[in-house]
């Protein structure tokens, strides 16, 4: 009796190892490889790589502070160098009917930036949407009594004319005032101020925009030639070229023309200020506008967040093309056209 006891006990020990073998193998089967777990975050960390200001793929360093310079869009000061590679560009009317840039630096970094021309506190306001280090050579009255009242990092070129900016010699004062970004990066050095930054992303859209087929749209600032804008869309390059004055707008140093792939052409109050021509500008209102992305045209709303002039349709935020954008201040939208 105890043989057979003996017997049985043995048989159910092997019956039961090689059923836990066949249950831990099955197991292992069922689990998935490796590789596949790792895979759903591999999108999220690419993700985490994008520009702020563009949406494209970041393969360096993200973390670069905003610089914001204002450059002179006389049509003495033109073509300008640097403007190709701002992430954004502000076109706004500084005085009578000339418009200036504020060209913000985040993805990319210019040789040279120029011309330098003065500050207006309209411009400031932009600048510090985007907690930018400002660039300047002189200001307004309004601009001085915010740079001097402190809180905001700024060069400005009339207390470093010869030294961090430079004259050159093709142009005329007061036209010919440029930087470097190596002497932008001293003066923040010698100043204290930050040079990385934690910056806030823009909304990007990753659907196809819809709207009225728009291929070239056109902004009298003035009825004279060159204060006339006019984008014009290139559907090999899904962006739109740039042209004033009736010559298209291009890097002097580089000869590259101006593709953008946003075009936001928004409408604020204005009221002129003083002699000079110099303008006060409603940037807090918001107001109606003109969003133009791969060839089409919509209207939209646009609000200021925290700084930031932002589309809006139907009370809900439109996203960018991921690229460059340049964004018109105008007075009216009754001076923008379409065909």
């Amino acid at each position: 009796m105890k043989r057979w006891l003996f017997i049985i006990g043995c048989t159910a020990l092997l019956l039961g190892g090689c059923t836990t073998e066949r249950e831990q193998k099955q197991a292992k089967q069922a689990e998935p490889p490796a590789s596949s777990l790792t895979e759903p975050s591999a999108p999220a960390a690419e993700e985490k790589q994008r520009f702020p200001l563009t949406g494209l793929p970041a393969h360096e360093d993200s973390q670069q502070r905003v610089v914001g310079v204002m450059i002179n869009n006389h049509p003495k000061a033109r073509p300008q160098s640097g403007l190709s590679k701002a992430d954004i560009v502000y076109e706004v009317l500084a005085e009578g009917d000339i418009t200036r840039f504020l060209a913000l630096y985040q993805s990319e970094r210019p040789e040279r930036v120029g011309p330098v021309r003065s500050a207006r506190d309209y411009y400031i306001d932009l600048s510090e949407g985007y907690h930018a280090l400002y660039v300047c050579h002189g200001w307004s009255p309004e601009a001085k009594a915010r740079l001097e009242g402190g809180g905001i990092d700024y060069l400005n070129g009339l207390f470093y004319d010869g030294t961090l900016f430079h004259r050159v010699s093709f142009r005329k004062a007061p036209h010919n005032s440029y930087i470097t970004f190596a002497n932008i990066e001293k003066g923040a050095k010698q100043n204290g101020y930050a040079w990385t930054d934690e910056v806030a992303p823009l909304p990007f859209r990753d659907d196809e925009p819809r709207g009225e087929q728009a291929g070239t749209i056109h902004i009298a600032y003035s009825r004279q030639a060159y204060a006339q804008v006019e984008y014009r869309y290139v559907p090999e390059q899904k962006g739109y070229a740039r042209s004033s004055g009736g010559e298209q707008t291009i890097d002097y140093d580089t000869h590259e023309p101006i593709v953008v792939q946003n075009v936001l052409i928004v409408a604020a109050r204005h009221h002129v200020v003083d002699h000079y021509g110099r303008r006060a500008i409603d940037l807090a209102a918001g107001g109606q506008g003109y969003l133009l992305q791969h060839g089409v045209i919509q209207p939209i709303e646009w609000k200021n967040i925290d700084g930031r002039l932002l589309p809006y349709r139907d009370g809900r935020p439109v996203g960018f093309v991921p690229g460059k954008t340049w964004i018109n201040i105008v007075p009216t939208l009754d001076i923008v056209h379409w065909k």
